[in-house]
């Protein structure tokens, strides 16, 4: 939580320096990635420890994952908000041997962290929390927030350097990083944009964990454990192939607004599955009817 308040912090410095600073950097104000990145991991600390407070005891594995999770995100921030005072960007630079060596050094702070994230997800997941729901929804944001980043791969591949020298990768597809794209969030409105599944599947972490606390507040009354935990589960499920498809569209160079006849199909395929899932464990019968029934 030390972390998250530096973040927070972070976040307003950057949103001041969004409206003081007027360099721009690929299309963008240069402050807005410090922006983005801090606002993010204000929201992933912030759930990261929530979920680790569930626990029903502490556990020294967790504990020291946690803080290595801090170290790698102080690491990557440390980098981004580097790049930017010195007027250049962060992500796939290799122009210079300093640049390639910070741009390797967030690679790598990024792996840990994503390996440290698993131990954390093992760690709860070993230790079951006393309400199923809530087990489902920790379990489940964890899992996908896993998805999440490796949703974000396909930008460092090989096939995705753009073929300009000294750039490694790119989130763009068919198109140049840096172009038209929708306000504050930059996704390309012209082509596909890797970040759109990567944002998504991040976020699993809290959307999970607040569909379980509306399950839990307002399901109550005509909705039994059992059943909210399934409605969890189709719910995951569709979150994550949610994450699949947006990488998906993305890597077939389409813009989020505006999918073709398959991309749309895929979409429609996806909402009617999990409407009739949902229906269907609605519908269900509570177990204390069905053992009156009995």
């Amino acid at each position: 939580m030390v972390f998250v308040s530096v973040m927070a912090l972070l976040a307003v410095v950057a949103a001041v320096g969004i409206v003081a600073d007027p360099r721009v950097l690929l299309g963008a104000p240069i402050w807005l990635k410090p922006f983005k990145f801090a606002v993010s991991f204000v929201l992933y600390g912030t759930t990261l420890a929530w979920m680790l407070s569930l626990l029903p005891r502490r556990s020294r594995l967790a504990d020291r994952a946690g803080t290595v999770v801090v170290a790698m995100s102080v690491a990557e921030m440390v980098v981004i908000v580097g790049q930017v005072l010195r007027g250049t960007t962060s992500h796939y630079n290799e122009t210079t041997p300093l640049n390639a060596a910070l741009w390797q050094a967030m690679g790598a702070s990024i792996m840990v962290l994503f390996v440290a994230h698993l131990v954390i997800g093992i760690v709860v997941l070993r230790r079951p929390l006393a309400d199923r729901t809530a087990r489902y929804a920790v379990g489940l944001g964890l899992g996908l927030t896993l998805l999440g980043m490796l949703a974000a791969v396909p930008m460092v591949l090989p096939s995705r350097a753009p073929g300009i020298e000294g750039v490694a990768g790119a989130h763009s597809v068919g198109v140049a990083d840096g172009g038209p794209g929708l306000p504050l969030v930059g996704w390309s409105t012209v082509g596909g944009d890797l970040r759109i599944g990567h944002f998504v599947g991040l976020h699993a972490l809290q959307a999970l964990p607040i569909l379980a606390i509306l399950l839990s507040r307002f399901g109550r009354t005509w909705l039994d454990e059992r059943r909210r935990v399934r409605l969890l589960v189709v719910a995951g499920g569709a979150y994550g192939v949610l994450t699949v498809l947006l990488t998906w569209q993305a890597l077939r160079g389409q813009p989020l607004l505006r999918p073709d006849a398959l991309t749309l199909a895929a979409w429609a395929g996806l909402v009617a599955a999990t409407a009739i899932a949902a229906g269907v464990v609605a519908a269900g019968r509570s177990r204390p009817a069905m053992a009156l029934a009995g």
